[in-house]
């Protein structure tokens, strides 16, 4: 347990003694709360603002990767879903649902999961996910584990609105819960910022921490005890999202790959999307911003884009690798954000622009920590309607009209 002299001088070596400037005034559970979060959080993240120190962020060599086509599913249909179904039924596969974020751009103050994508009746986003994945345990007739990643700010709304839904009839004895690790916020200079006098600004540490966070829940042991050796990580956003599909892992199986990630055959050369390929000859996503025109433009002998196959989200791991690899650093993403804090005055402020930093590690970036990654292309339409704004692309208008194309009733 962390004592007031230890937090002293943890504090003094990060140059942020300001975080006990209130602490006399505080009560003793205060005190206590404030001296926890202090021993939670990682300050080695603050290096991450020194951009020399920063290195892990330098990229490497980019060449392109060649996906399993649709083309060529179609043509393996029955091995795949036989062995993907194996699977299943097995008990060999999990799925971890990365639901830790609000509905903010939205305009919607709950978790995303639980903003209502219906017109004439109500479909929320968590309902279309449970639907897409009780579609594979009806074909096997076995359940799949569920693992739901949330976050402190969204956990109880979550566990309550799919308690108050009987989890829209997923068998609930399938189901868990885990909170995502969170970050410090800072403003430009470095110094952490405070939301009130006993509590220290945070977020959530980005997607990247899924398997950290799932390991401190304790939830590897259950992972371990099941038997399960592939986890399927997706996304809360992608209504269409097909989750524990048997023919993807099938495919991945077949292919002696320690990964898969679905893909998506870009729409244009300069669609703003992240593409998987090779980085020093690992697997690696590029993202678009990062992209040369020489990239974005690359054909091959028959015409076709070299960087074609974007990612939406969806990967495939090894439960095997993923324990080899825990603990390896992941790059930390610094990003600026909005973030209300607690001014000199102790007064409570909302800005109205960027004033600071969050750090965030991406679960992209765990692909290159893997030999192997096979890109598995899905139907675009059929698979992919996310939901990042309220209007306008990737919205929730487009999404509507993505799951009336698939006979879906809203």
């Amino acid at each position: 347990m962390l004592t007031y002299n230890d937090a002293e001088k943890i504090l003094a070596e990060y140059g942020q003694e300001h975080i006990l400037k209130h602490f006399g005034e505080l009560t003793e559970t205060e005190q206590r709360s404030l001296l926890d979060q202090i021993e939670n959080i990682d300050f080695s993240l603050l290096d991450n603002l020194d951009k020399e120190k920063n290195s892990n962020l330098k990229r490497g060599v980019f060449k392109p990767l060649d996906a399993v086509t649709t083309e060529d599913i179609a043509s393996n249909r029955e091995d795949y879903l036989k062995v993907g179904l194996d699977a299943i039924k097995n008990g060999k596969t999990a799925a971890v649902l990365l639901a830790g974020g609000q509905g903010t751009r939205l305009g919607f103050d709950k978790p995303k999961g639980m903003f209502n994508v219906g017109v004439d009746r109500e479909l929320y986003i968590f309902e279309c996910l449970i639907n897409n994945l009780k579609k594979v345990t009806d074909m096997a007739g076995t359940m799949v584990p569920l693992y739901i990643m949330t976050s402190e700010i969204n956990n109880r709304d979550t566990v309550d609105f799919l308690e108050e839904h009987d989890y829209f009839g997923y068998d609930k004895e399938f189901v868990r819960f885990f909170i995502q690790d969170m970050a410090p916020a800072v403003d430009f200079n470095g110094k952490i910022y405070m939301e009130s006098k006993s509590k220290i600004c945070s977020s959530p540490n980005g997607n990247g921490g899924w398997f950290s966070s799932l390991v401190r829940a304790g939830l590897l042991d259950e992972i371990k005890e099941k038997g399960v050796e592939w986890i399927n990580v997706f996304a809360v956003d992608n209504v269409l999202q097909q989750i524990a599909d048997p023919m993807f892992i099938g495919a991945v199986i077949r292919s002696g790959c320690e990964s898969g990630g679905k893909v998506v055959s870009k729409a244009a050369p300069e669609e703003k999307v992240g593409v998987l390929c090779l980085e020093d000859d690992k697997p690696s996503i590029v993202e678009y911003y990062e992209m040369t025109p020489d990239m974005i433009n690359l054909r091959k002998e028959n015409g076709q884009l070299a960087y074609k196959y974007g990612v939406i989200l969806n990967y495939l791991f090894s439960v095997e690798k993923l324990m080899n690899i825990y603990g390896n650093d992941l790059p930390v993403h610094i990003v600026e954000k909005k973030i209300p804090h607690m001014d000199e005055n102790g007064r409570f402020v909302t800005p109205e622009k960027p004033n600071g930093h969050k750090f965030e590690t991406l679960v992209l970036d765990m692909v290159h920590q893997h030999d192997s990654c096979l890109p598995y292309e899905v139907v675009r339409n059929k698979e992919f309607a996310p939901i990042k704004n309220a209007k306008g692309v990737d919205s929730v208008e487009s999404a509507r009209e993505l799951l009336k194309e698939n006979g879906i009733e809203l």
